[in-house]
């Protein structure tokens, strides 16, 4: 089980996206197996919304601000990783 940086609901780590700093800028993982600090967010982009609010992703991963420039490609990226997942289903 894992908690959602924006809803602060716990659930099984796969139903959950994992993010990580690479190279000094917030990154989905695909795999949940990349070196590095951590943070997990629901398949939702108002669980984005919710943690850039409280500033939760920046602080779970260590780092001392977002961008707005970043928020933006990790809502761009969910969005493909929720259409992704619903294409798989």
């Amino acid at each position: 089980m894992r908690r959602c940086v924006g809803c602060m609901e716990s659930k099984p780590k796969r139903s959950l996206l994992r993010l990580v700093s690479s190279a000094g800028r917030p990154a989905f993982d695909p795999t949940g197996k990349a070196n590095g600090r951590g943070v997990y967010l629901c398949r939702d982009t108002g669980c984005l919304e919710k943690a850039r609010k409280r500033k939760s992703i920046a602080r779970g991963l260590g780092a001392e601000g977002l961008t707005e420039a970043e928020y933006e490609a990790l809502k761009d990226a969910l969005e493909r990783e929720i259409s992704k997942g619903a294409a798989e289903e």
